[in-house]
């Protein structure tokens, strides 16, 4: 089954789809630091490079469904919150659009917890209302990536639509797994990390591919909670900033001085780094040969943090090709054959530069 997937990034949610039987036919993402990364991962994709804004859905090409995450600052808890009213949020409207147009089988949209804040309750159920408009049964839920086979406690409202007159069903989210995988499972047999060179910039090839880590000193808002989880804990969330990414589980966990104060346990500083790019990317459960493409190592935190986990994606998805082999028959033929046409008529547009 095709896909087309929207606010790309790196692609950890269109490689957990690929693992679960999907192809990604197409793929957006405007930003450049990106674009090496997805491309060396997904040679087979095509990639368009344009402002999604600029993207005319008759250019798009066929597929059964669309997924992406659109960009979650505005509705973080930790951000400014603007919602909405942020540019950023009304890239929520650009996905609808696209979609209305498109009509798949199924969407897919992830975002930050934040979204279901109740400053943001009114826009939240705006954006839903829409999605239902253009066709859609429409189910959401918070979910902990923990419990789907990453070894992290994240938390992401994953918001998917089956098509009501082609699927005519509404999506029930998988249970949770038996087993919640920790630190330990993920980076335990990785050997000792490279700093990152002057500046913070890449060591470039290194034998375990992406195994460096930020240098530099902790913020007082980094230093006002423990940032240590040990081995036998799923890691805290990993973020799109290097600065904050937690602390590796070699070191103790911090020495609570007073509120909003902790440090580093006297004497066992040397056992405080920040967890390296591949560490994160193992916690976010990226393979080891998908390899991160970038010069400033800040760039490579940044993908991985933005990322959807790959496992995750990949439960969810292996939900939903279940459902879609459900579908009737004799339509299932019928969109086979649209697909054809359409494809003859509009071969993938190739936008990728």
């Amino acid at each position: 089954m095709k896909l087309v997937s929207l606010f790309t990034g790196a692609g950890g949610l269109d490689l957990g789809f690929k693992k679960a039987g999907f192809s990604v036919v197409w793929a957006n993402e405007y930003d450049p630091t990106i674009w090496e990364t997805f491309e060396h991962n997904f040679p087979e994709t095509v990639l368009d490079k344009r402002s999604i804004v600029d993207v005319p859905a008759s250019e798009i090409p066929f597929a059964d469904g669309i997924i992406g995450g659109p960009p979650c600052q505005s509705w973080s808890e930790a951000g400014a919150g603007r919602g909405i009213n942020d540019k950023r949020g009304q890239l929520f409207f650009e996905y609808i659009r696209i979609l209305k147009e498109k009509q798949p089988l199924f969407f897919l949209a992830e975002n930050v917890s934040g979204i279901l804040l109740p400053r943001h309750r009114e826009a939240f159920s705006q954006i839903l209302k829409q999605f239902a408009d253009v066709g859609y049964n429409v189910s959401y839920k918070l979910l902990n990536a923990n419990d789907y086979g990453v070894p992290q406690d994240r938390l992401r409202v994953i918001i998917i639509g089956y098509h009501k007159n082609k699927v005519g069903t509404s999506f029930e989210f998988p249970k949770p797994l038996d087993r919640r995988p920790v630190l330990k499972d993920a980076i335990y047999d990785l050997r000792r990390a490279k700093p990152a060179k002057e500046f913070n910039k890449t060591n470039g090839d290194l034998e375990i591919p992406n195994h460096e880590y930020m240098n530099g000193g902790f913020s007082t808002i980094y230093m006002s909670r423990n940032r240590v989880r040990s081995w036998d804990e799923p890691s805290f969330t990993i973020q799109a900033g290097g600065r904050h990414a937690p602390i590796h589980p070699q070191a103790p966990k911090m020495k609570f001085i007073e509120e909003n104060k902790r440090i580093f346990i006297p004497g066992k500083e040397h056992l405080y780094r920040r967890l390296s790019v591949r560490e994160c990317a193992r916690i976010q459960t990226f393979p080891d040969h998908f390899i991160f493409k970038y010069r400033d190592v800040a760039d490579g935190y940044k993908m991985i943090g933005n990322a959807v986990p790959v496992e995750f994606a990949k439960n969810i998805a292996t939900k939903i090709i279940q459902d879609l082999k459900n579908i009737n028959k004799s339509y299932g033929q019928i969109y086979e054959e649209k697909a054809q046409r359409d494809y003859v008529k509009n071969p993938v547009a190739r936008h990728s530069s």
